[in-house]
């Protein structure tokens, strides 16, 4: 149903952010993929940039997030799930992006590769695997501009929830809470049509839709995302706004 300008589907959901997750959509029509999304009015572009090595995976490359840069205005939001953090981080501040998270897990130096990421002017925040516990967080929050939690372990597409990150995603919103800091929290891993709700209602901001929600076949990339800002709507009226 067309939106007036006064009321985009972002303004009506609280400013929940939707973020398709790139690794799943059509990588031989990607440009096209791309226009649609746009289109249908997403906010971000979510790129799981992966080493082969602190995940088994390597779906994208640095050559494609260059070669895609000029072909779209949306916002760039890359997700390092990678050993050399700081190689990354310069390698795609060079193709101009907007935000980067890296994983406390892999960073040897969380509170120097936040500050690298920081002098580019590109908003940072810190992603956490499932069994990661939120302490990681305490001596860099003042550093963060958003957290990443992951919902699934990194690596692949198309997994099941971990239950215990619904949990999770809870304290993580009453941990920055007691810091005294607003900050958006974004989650990766099946966000699917029927874990939005649950994902909004306890905190979520920044969703990452993967093949169970945005590239889901059974709709059309519009028609998914229209299903995503409804499911959100749902979780909207569960956090009480």
């Amino acid at each position: 149903m067309p939106t007036p300008e006064s009321q985009s589907p972002n303004a009506i959901n609280n400013n929940i952010r939707i973020a398709p997750s790139v690794m799943c959509a059509d990588l031989c029509n990607l440009e096209k993929d791309i226009q649609l999304l746009e289109k249908s009015g997403i906010d971000l572009l979510h790129f799981d940039l992966m080493d082969a090595h602190f995940v088994p995976n390597m779906p994208i490359g640095l050559a494609l997030i260059e070669q895609l840069r000029d072909k779209t205005d949306c916002e760039f939001d890359i997700h390092l799930m990678v050993d050399n953090n700081d190689f990354f981080v310069e390698a795609v501040a060079k193709i101009g992006v907007q935000q980067i998270a890296v994983h406390a897990e892999s960073a040897i130096h969380l509170d120097r590769t936040l500050s690298v990421i920081e002098g580019y002017d590109i908003k940072a925040g810190v992603a956490l695997n499932p069994a990661t516990p939120l302490s990681a967080l305490t001596y860099v929050v003042d550093r963060l501009d958003f957290v990443l939690i992951m919902t699934v372990n990194p690596g692949f597409a198309g997994q099941k929830l971990v239950p215990a990150t619904l949990q999770k995603i809870s304290d993580c919103r009453a941990y920055l809470d007691k810091q005294g800091v607003n900050l958006p929290i974004e989650v990766d891993g099946n966000v699917s049509f029927e874990n939005i709700p649950k994902m909004v209602a306890v905190g979520a901001d920044i969703l990452v839709g993967g093949s169970s929600s945005v590239f889901q076949k059974s709709g059309s990339r519009t028609e998914n995302v229209q299903r995503i800002h409804q499911a959100i709507s749902l979780g909207l009226e569960d956090r009480g706004v």
